[in-house]
């Protein structure tokens, strides 16, 4: 019971992307599924730790041992996604403070840039109307996630069972910090890529956050494996 009651969670997440919209604009929309889905499949966790409970055979022996959450999760995995966090609000900072209106007269949506006599208009650019769907969901996702890790380590029960439903958790988690990030990085090398006047410092920080989007990419599917198939990161040294 437990693999089945931990997938509906992200099915879940899935149906309910798929049926409820959260903006009319797409783009907007795709920001509020994502923590939708990490959420969910958090959820499937929670109720995988509610219902499935270790089976009681004969006398059992119990020895007092603390346990930690570092001691189920996969660290590196764990470290790389601290870091990309904290540079995904340090971007989503940077895009706020340097958003304006687009062409359209909508705030917070283009980067403007004066050169040469001129005023060039990029966009999109994730301003304060992207923004704030990604922030929330990854304060409200950390805080459910980080109160599930606890849950699931203070359990009794088998410690494998344990260990798979901890890097689930640390997947869910890691796909509501790196899609976002990907999402915001590869957004904004496109736009900085498109100013005109940028010059050379404009170019680096273009392939600066080309390669930040290349490897939230990569750590989004690599999060994404932890989350629908846990056992391939067991045996990974922690």
């Amino acid at each position: 019971m437990d693999a089945p009651l931990r997938w509906a969670g992200p099915l879940v997440g899935l149906g309910i992307s798929r049926v409820v919209t959260f903006s009319a604009d797409s783009d907007v929309d795709l920001l509020y599924a994502i923590p939708v889905f990490g959420l969910c499949s958090v959820a499937g966790v929670l109720l995988a730790d509610l219902v499935v409970h270790p089976r009681r055979r004969g006398v059992r022996e119990a020895v007092v041992v603390r346990r930690r959450v570092r001691d189920q999760i996969p660290r590196a995995l764990a470290v790389s996604l601290g870091v990309q966090a904290v540079l995904l609000v340090v971007l989503l900072g940077v895009a706020v403070g340097t958003a304006s209106a687009d062409g359209a007269g909508r705030a917070g949506r283009a980067l403007v840039e004066r050169c040469q006599g001129d005023t060039y208009v990029v966009g999109p650019w994730p301003g304060p109307y992207y923004a704030w769907p990604v922030l929330g969901g990854l304060v409200v996702g950390s805080v459910v996630c980080a109160l599930t890790l606890r849950r699931v380590t203070a359990r009794a029960g088998d410690g494998d069972r344990r260990r798979v439903r901890a890097r689930v958790t640390v997947g869910a988690w890691g796909v509501l910090v790196a899609a976002p990030l990907f999402a915001v990085s590869s957004t904004m090398a496109v736009a900085v890529f498109s100013l005109p006047c940028g010059g050379r410092a404009g170019d680096l920080g273009a392939v600066g956050l080309a390669g930040v989007a290349f490897v939230s990419a990569m750590t989004a599917g690599w999060c994404l494996v932890a989350l629908l198939v846990p056992r391939v990161h067991i045996e990974e040294r922690p």
